[in-house]
């Protein structure tokens, strides 16, 4: 494919990918969160079976479960209490699901019922059968639904939002393109709430600093706002896919994106693809504890792609056991990346500083010569 070499020939090239993941939040899900947004739902569905007829393989990541379980309940806002919303979520995702199911069949199609928890993505076989459940689903021309399996995750093992969710999806099945549908036209320059003059970034590089400060907060029944579908631009740029966030009460809004028009803001990942393990380390897993390196393991992980040795390690913190994940930073808490860890935090502690040769003199064994294998870790500056 030729390479893109301005906003509008990247915009074309985007209109042109294979593979696709779509979230749609709960603010045009819903009807301003009194039950479902049907009508809404059958026109993006629409607009998904045309793509999807021109090759295309597209996953929705869908919120609007609490909503619509809080509708059926008489609720008139979000609850709080975590049974509230897990019952909610429960009765929810009934309706949700079979709203874009009813919508696929009206034009031919299926739709495949997809619930994730953090504690999914982060166990390595579950999180390789949810790739390979997707990946078979889109072979079969089935429309996956993804959501968070609010009934049953935690404070620990929430996601947080179906922004973050959508950013680790797109990793999972190695998206092209993620498209973030939001009520706003896309990312402003200041929170329009606040400041109705704000204008619109029509374009940016997905790392560009500064992005964060001008993003604002989410609404009464989501739980992110254009700061999480930053993060979650951000994460999906570990597989290379770039993110256009639009307006999802545009009719047209996914006919227009697959055209290569100019609408909403298109966030530019320029990197290379990140391997698949490491993308599932960086976004995948709530770390146990952190390490904190000197000045040389910092510089020899960066440019060298090294494993981390003991001998580099300043600091050990956390209760953290062997296979764990850890957050590298260096002496100033800058966080470097993270990586799975050979030995427990209490044995850290113990041969922080000390060449290899000498850890089995310390401890009484040598697992490994390493504290971090270079294939476990990944080094970046990661989003936050």
């Amino acid at each position: 494919m030729k390479i893109a070499s301005t906003p509008e020939d990247l915009r074309r090239t985007m209109g042109r990918t294979r593979r696709w993941v779509v979230k749609v939040g709960s603010a045009l899900t819903t009807n301003e969160g009194v039950g479902l947004n049907a009508a809404a739902i059958e026109n993006w569905v629409r607009q998904l079976a045309i793509l999807n007829g021109e090759g295309r393989e597209i996953v929705v990541v869908t919120s609007g479960s609490v909503a619509e379980g809080a509708a059926h309940l008489g609720w008139n806002q979000r609850p709080h209490e975590l049974t509230q919303l897990q019952a909610a979520a429960a009765i929810g995702q009934v309706g949700l699901v079979r709203c874009w199911d009813q919508a696929c069949e009206k034009f031919g199609s299926r739709a495949a019922q997809i619930l994730l928890t953090h504690e999914d993505l982060s166990d390595r076989q579950r999180y390789l059968n949810a790739r390979s459940t997707l990946w078979t689903l889109l072979s079969l021309g089935v429309l996956p639904v993804v959501n968070e399996n609010d009934t049953v995750a935690t404070a620990e093992l929430s996601l947080g939002d179906n922004d973050t969710l959508a950013g680790l999806v797109s990793n999972l099945v190695e998206a092209d393109l993620l498209i973030v549908l939001t009520d706003q036209q896309g990312l402003l320059t200041a929170d329009p709430r606040k400041e109705p003059q704000a204008e619109l970034v029509e374009y940016a590089l997905v790392d560009e600093p500064g992005l964060a400060d001008i993003a604002g907060e989410g609404g009464a029944w989501g739980r992110g706002g254009m700061r999480t579908k930053l993060r979650a631009a951000r994460l999906a740029a570990r597989s290379a896919t770039s993110t256009i966030i639009a307006n999802g009460r545009d009719p047209e809004v996914l006919s227009k994106i697959a055209a290569g028009e100019r609408t909403g803001t298109l966030l530019h990942a320029t990197g290379d693809r990140v391997a698949a393990r490491k993308q599932w380390l960086g976004g995948s897993i709530r770390p146990r504890g952190h390490l904190t390196l000197d000045a040389g393991a910092c510089a020899a992980l960066r440019g060298l792609g090294k494993s981390l040795l003991a001998v580099g390690v300043k600091q050990a913190s956390g209760d953290f056991l062997r296979g764990d994940l850890v957050v590298l930073i260096d002496e100033n808490g800058t966080e470097l990346g993270r990586g799975l860890t050979n030995y427990s935090g209490d044995e850290c502690r113990k041969i922080s500083g000390l060449p290899s040769r000498e850890i089995e003199y310390v401890l009484g064994f040598s697992r490994e010569p390493e504290i971090i294998h270079r294939d476990n870790l990944l080094i970046e500056n990661l989003p936050q």
